[in-house]
């Protein structure tokens, strides 16, 4: 911007304002725009601005603006006992878990060889429930047996085999116990088992057998063979109710027994396959002179010789 031009802004500013001094006043008269000054100036003399109310416009603009929220810094100790509160859970979790029992079963026609954790060799026999503690096993080699199975015990701390009919404790040996309906039978291959019964203890050293009743000892004597048939296929019994034998049947077979007529407490001794169900059959009624039927939905009937 040239010098002429700023002084012509001022003296037009001065004028403006009532400012100019007479020579400034004739000086600018000699400007050819000085007419369009003159109306402009006129024209805009008749505007007014509009009066401002501070007060008012603040408490608009207020109004319309949105409220921002403050970010509340997060109390340390809020944090703490939060993660304090999920390792709580976790932890409650992890015990919970720990604490739960291990049960391996098996169904009809099933056996199942495993061992526990101190590397214990177990075979369960069809139709059978153990149930034992992991966690706890180093302290209390104990478990619960329902049904049959044989055991091949590593060397330690007491091991313990609880039935509802007895308790069987050994240090470190193989046996085999069963424990089904009234029946408690141990055979003891080698080594040395106690048996515990009705406040009776019993030791049975390896190559002997017992057997208990309905709480009473029957029998106490030498076993047959060096390890239970069942792990060959066969189940074996000694002057065993009729309606035990049955039962072992159904356990070995997917098949459903019926006796007609005929009285269930009659004793066998014998042994019947588990890869057969026509021989197993006759291996049973055959000396007890007994008949049996197939059905063709895999029922089996079976009735005295002389009945039908």
């Amino acid at each position: 911007m040239n010098t002429k031009k700023m002084e012509k802004d001022y003296l037009l500013h001065k004028w403006l304002n009532n400012e100019a001094t007479p020579e400034e006043l004739e000086q600018l008269k000699t400007d050819p725009e000085y007419a369009s000054y003159v109306q402009i100036a006129a024209a805009s003399s008749g505007f007014e601005l509009p009066k401002m109310d501070s007060e008012a416009n603040f408490e608009a603009i207020s109004n319309k603006i949105k409220p921002v929220h403050q970010l509340h810094k997060p109390n340390i100790f809020s944090v703490v006992w939060k993660v304090a509160a999920v390792f709580a859970v976790l932890l409650a979790g992890y015990y919970y878990i720990s604490i739960l029992d291990t049960s391996v079963k098996t169904e009809i026609a099933q056996t199942e060889t495993f061992s526990l954790p101190d590397n214990s060799k177990v075979v369960l026999n069809a139709g059978s429930k153990i149930t034992y503690n992991k966690k706890n096993w180093s302290n209390s080699r104990e478990l619960s047996l329902d049904g049959e199975a044989y055991f091949k015990v590593t060397k330690g701390n007491k091991f313990s085999v609880k039935t509802v009919e007895g308790t069987v404790s050994v240090l470190g040996t193989q046996f085999n116990v069963s424990a089904r309906d009234g029946l408690f039978a141990v055979a003891c291959y080698e080594g040395l088992v106690s048996v515990a019964f009705n406040d009776t203890l019993l030791k049975v050293p390896a190559g002997s057998k017992i057997q208990i009743e309905n709480g009473k000892l029957v029998i106490n004597e030498a076993a047959e063979n060096p390890s239970p048939v069942w792990l060959a296929d066969e189940s074996n019994f000694e002057n065993a109710p009729l309606s035990l034998v049955i039962k072992e049947v159904e356990r070995q077979y997917p098949i459903k027994v019926t006796l007609e007529d005929i009285d269930s407490e009659k004793r066998f001794t014998g042994s019947f396959t588990h890869e057969n169900l026509d021989l197993a059959l006759k291996a049973i009624c055959e000396p007890l002179q007994l008949n049996y039927k197939i059905n063709k939905n895999g029922a089996v009937s079976i009735h005295a010789k002389n009945s039908k």
